[in-house]
């Protein structure tokens, strides 16, 4: 077993690449976007496979991306190309002929591998066959896929009981697998099924279930284009789902007004090169952003607020014409006690709150206060604060004022990261499942699902650490870097007795690992899944809860490599047995039998296989959609809440976690973040000139940077000072080289999602090498 002493670093390397500083660009995609996806695609899988792969890309009958989860045109899609930047690059590094083969790991071992930067990993290649490092072993060695299988059952079976077992689960996972995985762990005997939902939306479902009756958005696509108003907040969708450029291109050039909210002057809210036109190839740009709100870090309520108190005062002014009072009286509640609380607000002390000049929220209130089609987009900007649950329903408040829900061009749009995550929490990957969905898996099943709520990301962790779980199991992703409080983390699962990780490339969390450790290598969505002589196809739910086919195309790097449904099959009959009621190799058939079962057990997927083959898929209800709340009252709750404050020290930042723009999640596809003019260097911190000043700071300074919640010193050491325009007092860092400063005890209120965009932290300047 290695640990911090034999292995340093292992966690989060320090190294350098040489960092070189541009200028902010003005515009995303264009050409410079086509040119970077091509070179990746090309150079990772050949020009006749990897343009293949592009061509089914996010097409109706082929892939879906397993990238982000915007989703794809109900009518046409382009024939030029259905995705954007980071959507290429994720396939190329699926698409990827490289493979790592047990050569590969007899040369290099696991401590080698983890002085590796997170870039440097994920390029080596796909994972070929099942490996296995065993007790005290330094090199991952080759495993038969039934050993793997029998060592896992074993593993589980001798636990003294099922909860000190976890099941983490990642976004990409499809439903039929995340189906069969929810099955198979609640058959074993618990709840313990964590999933990425846990780290980004789950406060937005809190807020939206407790408000509207849903944890889910009530958007389409076409809602975008009728829209009025489109408010974007803590979303940079220019990086992080670059598709929704063209719907907000779209939906401005049919007369919407775009405001974005965020710390950061996001290039791609600024404006957009459409590569798809003649203007956006020739760098005639859109501008998108009509205002743009730097609020400071966490200012978000404290600006809502503000925005809904001018309305109010718009309202007394012309009674009626402001608000929507029929849709309020006959589809809301506690109405009156918002009202009451927002008439107590100081206009000057909320705008001293978020960072905006009161002249900015009265252009906004302005905006809206004729308008009625507004849509709200969020996205981790929000979710990850202490008080990200109240800061989303204050976004709930707003659009109730307007009557803004359950009508064309408007509603909650929570743009979700990860390609399936909404639908791995549809199919049952959830640690707190509802008494409906249990009912429903013992009356289909014939067994008693546990009812004990299992164990969150957060629980999990401290579950790992404090010796009350010992097995670690991952449906893909990459936890180590995804979760909090990367050393606390890496020793929780450094005391496991088993770490398993099915996945498709290396990553960090193969290298931090258990007594013992597997890796079961898994087909990739661009990958043909034949089974029984026929190919398969499983299915995704995109950010609007539309259904639909994904079947791959290409031939796998290796005939080595199972599908998601396949290893849950096999690891469920190794370790149940005779004692599941369930017929495991009935699924391992035809993937058609896995939704027959899916269609018994979850509302709205009748006539699922039918549903679909049909070319585009199919949407799921949504009540909100319909006008329909299903909260106890059967109706939208107006919430109060106060505005959270965060006390800084004197020498303190605020400091967010960012993405650059050649990353996804935790995959670092380059080392440029072109859009800010950053290139070749991920340690860096991104300050206010003035706060660079009182520090004595320069550009290019070296820093050490420190956080001591909880009394408990973290430490990221060597990062270079950048100047950025960012309000005073806050600073960003790209993840996950910064996860090691997010403390895992300061989380959201109800959701549990680490505050990843809110951390205390000092710097301390130190020379260079």
């Amino acid at each position: 077993m290695s640990d911090n002493k034999n292995t340093p670093g292992a966690e989060n390397p320090e190294h350098f690449t040489g960092l070189h500083l541009g200028h902010i660009k003005k515009s995303a995609a264009g050409i410079p976007a086509i040119v970077e996806s091509i070179k990746q695609v090309v150079g990772e899988a050949g020009a006749v496979r990897g343009l293949k792969a592009l061509n089914h890309m996010n097409q109706k009958g082929g892939f879906d991306c397993p990238s982000c989860a915007w989703p794809d045109p109900d009518d046409d899609r382009s024939t030029l190309g259905e995705y954007c930047e980071n959507g290429a690059k994720a396939v190329a590094e699926e698409a990827t002929l490289k493979k790592l083969t047990p050569e590969f790991f007899a040369e290099n071992s696991v401590q080698d591998l983890a002085a590796l930067t997170d870039y440097e990993i994920g390029r080596k290649g796909r994972i070929a066959q099942p490996m296995f490092l065993p007790h005290g072993g330094t090199h991952y060695q080759p495993i038969t896929w039934d050993d793997a299988f029998h060592k896992i059952g074993a593993t589980l079976n001798k636990l003294s009981s099922p909860n000190e077992a976890i099941f983490y689960t990642s976004g990409r996972t499809s439903n039929e697998a995340a189906f069969l995985y929810q099955l198979f762990v609640r058959a074993y005997g618990t709840n313990n099924l964590p999933d990425c939902s846990n780290m980004c939306h789950e406060s937005s479902g809190v807020a939206l279930g407790e408000s509207l009756g849903i944890g889910k958005g009530s958007v389409k696509l076409e809602d975008f284009y009728e829209a009025e108003v489109i408010i974007i907040l803590g979303q940079n969708p220019g990086t992080n789902h670059p598709r929704m450029l063209t719907a907000l291109q779209k939906a401005k050039a049919n007369g919407a007004r775009i405001i974005a909210v965020n710390p950061l002057p996001e290039t791609g809210l600024m404006g957009f090169n459409n590569p798809q036109s003649v203007k956006g190839l020739l760098g005639m740009d859109i501008h998108l952003t009509d205002i743009f709100l730097p609020v400071i870090i966490n200012g978000d309520m404290a600006l809502l607020k503000a925005v809904e108190y001018y309305l109010w005062q718009h309202e007394q002014r012309e009674p009626g014409k402001v608000f929507d009072r029929d849709f309020i009286e006959h589809n809301t509640v506690d109405f009156d006690a918002f009202i009451n609380d927002l008439q107590q607000q100081n206009p000057e002390q909320l705008a001293k709150a978020c960072g905006i000049s009161l002249p900015q929220i009265r252009e906004v209130a302005d905006l809206l206060k004729d308008k009625t089609k507004i849509i709200a987009c969020w996205a981790m900007g929000l979710t990850q604060h202490v008080n990200a649950v109240d800061t989303i329903k204050e976004i709930v408040n707003l659009l109730l004022l307007k009557g803004s829900i359950g009508k064309p061009g408007a509603g909650t749009c929570p743009v979700r990261g990860h390609s399936n995550v909404q639908g791995d929490r549809t199919m049952g990957i959830f640690e707190k499942p509802s008494e409906q969905f249990l009912d429903s898996i013992a009356a289909n099943f014939h067994f008693t699902p546990p009812n004990k709520h299992g164990y969150d990301v957060v629980e999990a962790i401290k579950a790992m650490h404090g010796g009350k779980a010992s097995v670690f199991i991952a449906m893909g992703g990459n936890f180590l870097s995804a979760t909090p409080d990367t050393l606390y983390t890496a020793a929780a699962l450094r005391k496991c007795l088993l770490t398993v990780h099915v996945s498709t490339k290396l990553n960090r969390s193969h290298l931090v690992h258990g007594h013992e450790a597997l890796i079961l290598p898994c087909l990739g969505r661009s990958d043909k899944d034949l089974m029984n002589g026929e190919e398969q196809i499983v299915s995704c739910e995109n950010s609007m809860g539309v259904v639909q086919l994904s079947k791959g195309v290409l031939h796998p790097v290796s005939d080595q490599l199972l599908s998601e449904p396949v290893i849950v099959c096999r690891l469920a009959k190794a370790t149940l047995g005779n004692r599941s009621p369930i017929n495991w190799d009935n699924y391992l058939q035809h993937y058609d039998q896995i939704r027959e079962d899916i269609e018994r057990t979850i509302p709205g997927f009748g006539d699922y296989n039918k549903r679909l083959r049909d070319p585009g898929g199919f949407y799921l209800p949504n009540c909100n959609r319909d006008g329909a709340f299903n909260t106890t009252s059967k109706k939208a709750h107006f919430n109060i809440a106060p505005i959270h404050t965060i006390h800084l020290h004197e020498d303190d930042l605020l400091m967010m976690t960012i993405r650059s723009h050649d990353q996804f999640n935790t995959t670092i596809y380059g080392l440029n973040d072109r859009y800010r003019g950053i290139y070749k260097e991920r340690r860096v911190i991104l300050m206010n000139q003035g706060d660079m000043d009182r520090r004595n700071l320069k550009q290019g300074d070296m820093v050490d940077i420190y956080n001591h919640h909880g009394g408990v010193e973290r430490v990221a050491h060597k990062f270079i000072v950048v100047p950025y325009p960012i309000p005073p007092t806050c600073a960003a860092t790209y993840f996950p080289e910064t996860n090691v400063l997010v403390p895992v005890n300061n989380v959201a209120k109800k959701s549990n999602t680490p505050v990843s965009k809110a951390v205390i932290i000092s710097v301390k300047k130190v020379s260079g090498e």
